[in-house]
């Protein structure tokens, strides 16, 4: 299958979720599969957007991810524009989102990840199949951890009283929007 994405965190992350299956994962760039514009209204729809393309310019069934953070006190935003939120990469997105809470009281940082995973069998599946998963948490007011990438630093996990970024990559890899997400995937795939 051929991963629509050309992050090597999200590539590294479901090849490890979907090894299980026996299902060897290919980046987009293996098949010069072009960036598309992500020009969806949802993460479902830029989800669906990128996998038609990978399928399209590679033959092969592809699985894409439209994931990001929605920060409750900005009304969902960065939300589909998270990896675009600054235009300047995962640092300037992290400081943009600190500077949009700078007078935001810690109870008002609610967060969440959304992680909308599609899997299409070819570039015209009339049925892509969605798998769709969330991880709560809220937003801490510096930058915590060097594990993970995007906004990983940022992102409080109450159960586990750190950031993301300060999980070990088997802990995140489990309890994660991306890794619930995945479960969902692998477990359907397995009857398909």
């Amino acid at each position: 299958m051929v991963l629509a994405s050309g992050n090597t965190g999200k590539l590294r992350e479901l090849a490890q979720v979907l090894a299980p299956l026996a299902i060897t994962l290919k980046p987009q760039s293996e098949f010069a599969v072009p960036e598309v514009e992500e020009n969806g209204l949802s993460f479902v729809e830029n989800a669906i957007i990128k996998a038609r393309a990978a399928a399209q310019h590679s033959g092969l069934p592809a699985i894409a991810d439209d994931s990001g953070l929605e920060v409750d006190y900005l009304n969902g935003a960065p939300g589909i524009h998270s990896a675009r939120y600054s235009g300047d990469g995962d640092a300037a997105n992290n400081a943009k989102l600190l500077q949009a809470l700078a007078d935001v009281h810690e109870e008002q940082r609610s967060a969440r990840f959304q992680c909308v995973l599609v899997y299409m069998r070819h570039a015209l599946d009339p049925m892509p199949l969605v798998c769709q998963a969330s991880w709560e948490g809220h937003i801490l007011l510096t930058p915590r951890g060097d594990n993970g990438f995007g906004y990983d630093p940022l992102f409080y996990v109450p159960e586990y009283q750190c950031s993301s970024a300060e999980l070990p990559p088997g802990v995140k890899n489990r309890i994660s929007h991306r890794a619930r997400a995945s479960t969902l995937l692998c477990e359907t795939l397995r009857w398909r």
